[in-house]
C-alpha cells in the first residue's frame, strides 16, 4: 500500500516557525514531482508550493513567498516544507502530494495524498 505520511504540524504564535515533512511508504517519488496544500475550514484546498523531480523548478503561490521553502532530500525520499514568519492566515490542515499528472497547481491532478497535519497559528 502506497502511502504519504506527513508530520511535524502544531500550534505556534504569529510570527514562529513550523518544519513539515512527509515520508512516502510503499514506493518512491524520486522521480515525480510533490507539493504542498492547504485547506482552511471552509475553503478549497490550494496549492502552496511545488518541486520537481530534481528540484531544479520550485514554485510557491504569492502569499507564501519568501517565508516558505520546499525542498525534498533524494537520498530518503522526503519532502519539507519549512514555514518561518507564519501568520494567522497561514492555519489550515497541510497535505503533501505527488506523482501529479496535469497542472500541479490543481488538486485533481496528483494522484497521491497524504492524511494531512494540523497548522494552527494563533495571533
Amino acid at each position: 500500500q502506497v502511502r504519504l505520511v506527513e508530520s511535524g504540524g502544531g500550534l505556534v504564535q504569529t510570527g514562529g516557525s513550523l518544519r513539515l515533512s512527509c515520508a512516502p511508504s510503499g514506493r518512491t517519488f524520486s522521480n515525480d514531482g510533490m507539493g504542498w496544500f492547504r485547506q482552511a475550514p471552509g475553503k478549497e484546498r490550494e496549492w502552496v508550493a511545488v518541486i520537481s523531480p530534481g528540484g531544479r523548478n520550485i514554485f510557491y503561490r504569492d502569499s507564501v513567498k519568501g517565508r516558505f521553502t520546499i525542498s525534498r532530500d533524494r537520498a530518503n525520499d522526503t519532502l519539507y516544507l519549512q514555514m518561518n514568519s507564519l501568520k494567522p492566515e497561514d492555519t489550515a490542515k497541510y497535505y503533501c502530494a505527488a506523482d501529479p499528472d496535469g497542472s500541479w497547481a490543481d488538486s485533481s491532478a496528483w494522484g497521491y495524498w497524504g492524511q494531512g497535519t494540523q497548522v494552527t497559528v494563533s495571533s
